[in-house]
């Protein structure tokens, strides 16, 4: 006993060893707020979802949240992870087991014997009933940091559910936006082949009287035949817009989704939050946060594994002939057994184990901070875009505005034979090419406003549609994981 006392006292300080909280802050750099600056319009939303304002959006979004597969099979990742933790607590508790045992045997008599009993052999009934309690008392703590390692290990799954359920509305929301940039997208090349159309058909009226020549209709007609192949590109980039928005929504990729003629209005800017607020609501890297935590307490369990434990076992049996008294509680005899192992000897593997759990540890640490720095900068990559993006859609605009009026203008003018072919053709291939990215911009906008919202870790409000896959919520929103952090 005094053995174990010594041990007791020279490895109970390590033992207490976990996270160091000052060398994670030391790894963080320490920001008020975010370097990139954005013009802020509005308070923080609730709701980023709603803000758009598109009732068809949200319905999809909903949709996409009750049937996408890959959300339902990150829910089933966090219910499982959620059983391991309570199965972890269950090693606090006492351990009972009931046995029962019937048994009948039979002896054969010689003839002296048969004669006093009368037969040649006689039965003997046996029966035995026993409970066995077994108690690891876990005075060190070893076995509850262990459950706690489990359920911050559910507590991470469940931040990995939420940052899936996120990512899946951002990744809707923004197939949403290129299947509608994709049919406007469709349509402008239809209206390009409708305008070189008519404008071959000019150059070969002229043809015919002499005005223009061979060389002019070769070209009218080249660049008709290049809007129709442009056209059949924009009609397989809308259906495979519209096949990717149905997979996220479970449903098969027919191309059957149709989209409204405009975007949604893009929302004035809210306001982000700090870096602080990132770390605070972002699903990954609080799931990196909870596995660090989970680390240190394995780690923590693996030291104290190197310490005694203490085992209470208590048997209650009885053997008897007659089935009632196999369970008459005066005839059960029991005992209470104290047993305290100390490991001495493994080979030196206990105490690699508990190197290891410190490695893994210090790489979770390392994880952690990876997680925020890169949360860091995709906050900062989209707050910055905001500003840049909209000079380059004000700057398309008018380069658009412009094309389309020296378009017109051109027309005219070769109309009435004051311009060549040449100058027809590079007005309309301006025209069509300053459109084309004026439409993408804007849709550039609108996602980067999404991504924005994904790299804060900004909320939303799913709407209602029906069951999830398994027809079940896929996830208890009320319920919340136990154990907490080291």
């Amino acid at each position: 006993m005094r053995v174990a006392v010594i041990a007791i006292a020279a490895f109970a300080p390590a033992a207490c060893a976990t996270v160091d909280r000052e060398e994670v802050d030391a790894r963080l750099p320490d920001r008020a707020g975010f370097a990139a600056e954005a013009p802020v319009e509005k308070p923080a939303a609730p709701d980023w979802l709603a803000t758009f304002d598109s009732p068809q959006m949200e319905a999809l979004v909903g949709e996409a949240l009750a049937r996408n597969n890959s959300l339902a099979a990150s829910a089933a990742t966090y219910r499982s992870s959620r059983e391991l933790a309570r199965q972890s607590r269950a090693g606090l508790l006492p351990r009972v087991e009931a046995s029962f045992d019937a048994s009948r045997q039979g002896t054969v008599f010689g003839p002296q014997q048969r004669a006093v009993f009368g037969s040649d052999r006689v039965y003997f009934n046996q029966y035995s009933a026993g409970v066995l309690l077994s108690w690891e008392l876990d005075i060190f703590g070893r076995l509850a940091d262990g459950a706690r390692a489990a359920f911050n290990d559910a507590a991470a799954a469940r931040a990995d559910f939420e940052g899936a359920r996120l990512s899946l509305a951002g990744r809707t929301a923004q197939a949403w936006f290129n299947l509608v940039e994709a049919r406007q997208q469709r349509e402008l090349a239809e209206r390009d082949v409708d305008n070189r159309s008519r404008s071959y058909a000019v150059t070969d009226r002229r043809y015919g009287r002499g005005v223009s020549t061979s060389l002019d209709v070769r070209l009218s007609r080249s660049a008709l035949a290049s809007a129709e192949a442009t056209l059949a590109l924009r009609q397989r980039n809308e259906l495979e817009a519209s096949r990717a928005l149905e997979v996220l929504l479970g449903r098969y990729p027919a191309a059957e989704l149709a989209a409204p003629e405009a975007l949604p209005k893009l929302p004035g800017l809210p306001d982000v939050g700090t870096p602080g607020d990132v770390l605070a609501q972002r699903p990954d890297v609080l799931a990196a946060e909870r596995r660090m935590a989970a680390a240190g307490l394995r780690a923590r369990e693996a030291r104290k594994a190197l310490l005694p434990q203490l085992t209470l076992t208590t048997p209650f049996s009885s053997n008897e002939e007659d089935f009632e008294d196999a369970f008459n509680i005066n005839r059960i005899g029991g005992s209470i057994i104290a047993g305290l192992v100390q490991p001495l000897f493994q080979g030196g593997r206990l105490r690699s184990q508990a190197r290891q759990r410190k490695r893994q540890m210090q790489g979770a640490v390392f994880d952690y901070v990876e997680a925020a720095l890169n949360a860091f900068q995709e906050a900062e990559n989209a707050l910055g875009a905001e500003t840049l993006l909209e000079k380059q859609e004000t700057a398309l605009r008018l380069a658009f505005e412009e094309a389309a009026a020296a378009q017109e203008l051109t027309e005219r003018r070769y109309a009435s034979g004051r311009a060549t072919i040449f100058e027809l053709l590079d007005a309309q291939q301006r025209r069509i090419t300053a459109e084309s990215q004026y439409i993408t911009i804007v849709r550039d906008r609108l996602s980067n406003r999404v991504s924005l919202h994904l790299a804060v870790g900004g909320a939303f409000e799913a709407p209602a549609f029906g069951p999830s896959a398994d027809g079940q919520p896929v996830a208890d929103a009320a319920e919340t994981s136990k154990g907490g952090a080291a």
